[in-house]
């Protein structure tokens, strides 16, 4: 390594992954529920699925993925949940947590809310106990 080396060439986040026990209604979840888009569904090998969504507006997607072995796909929907270190922005966070609400998602009860410099926020999780945050972009 030079001297004018600085690191890698990794240059970002292109995507994540989550355990889902269902990829179709991981799918339909990602989908019908957060609006999000399909950005892949590709077969490959013997009867596996490469899944990606995101938000429309683009940046690092979400791959849905079957778990590995014995690895537990997030909290199976029935346990706790299991934090995928994953933040969503929201623009209207209110009108957002009050909609997945009506939709039945699991969300936390109300916007939590600490004041400044800390954005109001709030967690749901998906049908498998994934669990993502979703933040204020104020």
């Amino acid at each position: 390594m030079t001297e004018t080396t600085k690191g890698t060439r990794l240059s970002e986040l292109g995507r994540v992954a989550v355990t889902v026990t269902d990829q179709d209604r991981a799918l339909d979840f990602y989908l019908g529920t957060l609006g999000f888009d399909k950005r892949a569904d590709i077969p490959f090998g013997e009867g596996h699925r490469w899944i990606e969504v995101g938000p429309s507006g683009g940046g690092a997607g979400i791959a849905l993925v079957l778990p590995q072995n014995c690895e537990d796909a997030g909290g199976s929907g029935s346990g706790p949940s299991t934090e995928t270190g994953i933040i969503l922005t929201s623009e209207d966070i209110d009108a957002d947590h009050a909609t997945l609400r009506k939709a039945g998602v699991d969300t936390d009860p109300e916007v939590m809310r600490w004041g400044a410099p800390v954005p109001p926020m709030f967690s749901f999780r998906d049908p498998d106990g994934n669990a993502i945050m979703v933040v204020s972009e104020e």
